[in-house]
């Protein structure tokens, strides 16, 4: 994005890949693992559809072979947006793929050739971080980097980490027909999102037949000469358990990619667990060195990075004062039902000491989600108290990844939950929801003294 923008606006600009030009969220990410999870969906919405009168003969059956290829159909696809040949035909870049490394303050060198600059940017993602398990580093794993290679389903697979990337994979390839263990070192799933969306999530995968081993403390993994079957002992309550599986996924978190890269002799500070140090502008210790993304951020969002990006363009080539600060980050995680939030959480707001008053809309009450059979979710909408001031927002539900937006766009326009509860929205659509919330803040404003005015008012028009 950074470069692409950058040469747009008549820049000169060197563009250095090591390995795939689309980074992780095409090649390892959000793309791949979408097209599973539609497919995941497909295939449980068949398994579903006898509650809408359509009967389905047999067993449902998942090819995984014809998954895999549809998801590297659609990636390929998508592929031409980030290729080299429209980087350097059709903007005009300078396309160098090999390991760059700093050498000075304004130098980088890519395949012997030095190259000088006067603005650069750091934007080299994060990878996959393996934890230190006794015997792990010897037994065949996936992350997300290696899990989109397979052909073949795994009849056995247990997922380490029971965060967003973890639980959507786990739910996908449990619809797709293999048994799935998942383990967490906490007492639940999505440990740092809002707790009832976990809860339902957590309720929805259990029902897909998705196992979980919580407050576990792993001791080892076993497996003989690299081979599978693969086997994870954990100790859980006091006693030692063994699980054995065909294949092990461990999504237990990402972490930047900062090695190799001489940021020291550049003059840029980092930190290999947190990544590269920058200031709001998104400056490093080097001020003519930014960072953008996963590199340099705690949000590991595509979105985020993407933002980042466009920031840096005006920072940096037109002495931009744009604050990373300022950004107001939604995200989502594509499990079923899906997560979203945007904000601060209900925790956030107690440990600053913010007085918030919390309104919720549960789609079991909502037309449109009992209409599709999509009761299992929520709208709840955190405001400041004593006003209409929206805090912060989760919506778990189908296509709460888009719902989210409406609430993104109020909370950057200023515009407060009373507000929203005069938009108009189309009968039936779950995102009335949304707008059901406001209803309620509203219903609030009636103290007993309004409704006493309202009823002496209605009185004399009697």
């Amino acid at each position: 994005m950074t470069s692409a923008g950058a040469a747009g606006l008549g820049a000169r600009v060197a563009l250095i890949e090591s390995h795939l030009l689309g980074g992780d969220c095409l090649n390892v990410g959000c793309v791949p693992s979408k097209a599973l999870i539609r497919c995941a969906r497909a295939a449980a919405a068949v398994r579903e559809a006898g509650q809408f009168g359509v009967r389905v003969e047999g067993p449902v059956s998942v090819d995984f072979g014809a998954v895999m290829e549809r998801m590297r159909r659609l990636r390929a696809e998508i592929a031409p947006n980030d290729s080299a040949e429209r980087f350097s035909r059709d903007l005009g870049i300078d396309v160098f793929i090999g390991s760059a490394r700093f050498t000075g303050e304004d130098t980088v060198e890519v395949g012997g050739e030095t190259l000088r600059f006067k603005k650069a940017v750091v934007a080299t993602g994060g990878t996959a971080a393996v934890p230190p398990i006794p015997g792990l580093d010897q037994a065949p794993y996936l992350t997300n980097a290696t899990v989109f290679n397979l052909t073949a389903l795994p009849k056995r697979l247990g997922v380490i980490g029971a965060g967003p990337i973890g639980m959507e994979l786990a739910q996908a390839f449990r619809r797709f027909g293999a048994d799935v263990t998942a383990f967490s070192r906490d007492s639940k799933i999505l440990p740092k999102e809002d707790v009832d969306a976990a809860a339902l999530v957590q309720a929805s995968m259990a029902r897909d037949g998705v196992r979980f081993a919580f407050n576990v403390t792993y001791r080892r993994v076993d497996s003989v000469g690299g081979q599978a079957p693969v086997t994870v002992v954990v100790e859980r309550d006091g006693q030692e358990e063994s699980h054995e599986f065909d294949a092990l996924l461990v999504a237990t978190g990402r972490k930047p990619n900062v090695t190799g890269l001489g940021l020291d002799l550049a003059g840029v500070r980092f930190d290999p667990r947190s990544g590269v140090e920058v200031n709001d502008k998104l400056q490093t210790s080097n001020p003519n060195v930014f960072a953008v993304g996963d590199v340099a951020s705690r949000y590991q969002f595509t979105h985020m990075a993407d933002f980042m990006a466009r920031m840096v363009i005006r920072n940096a080539l037109f002495l931009g004062r744009d604050k990373v600060s300022s950004l107001l980050v939604p995200w989502a995680t594509y499990t079923e039902p899906e997560v979203a939030h945007v904000g601060l959480y209900e925790r956030d707001l107690e440990e600053r000491g913010i007085a918030f008053a919390t309104y919720t809309r549960q789609l079991v009450d909502v037309d449109r989600a009992i209409l599709e059979g999509d009761t299992e979710g929520f709208v709840k909408i955190h405001v400041k108290k004593g006003t209409d001031d929206i805090l912060g927002a989760t919506i778990v539900g189908a296509h709460a990844g888009d719902l989210i937006s409406e609430i993104s766009v109020a909370m950057r326009a200023g515009m407060g939950l009373g507000t929203l509860a005069s938009v108009i929205h189309p009968y039936p659509t779950t995102a009335e929801a949304i707008r059901q919330t406001g209803d309620a803040y509203n219903r609030t404003r009636l103290t007993p003294v309004v409704k006493r005015l309202f009823h002496r008012w209605l009185s004399l028009g009697q």
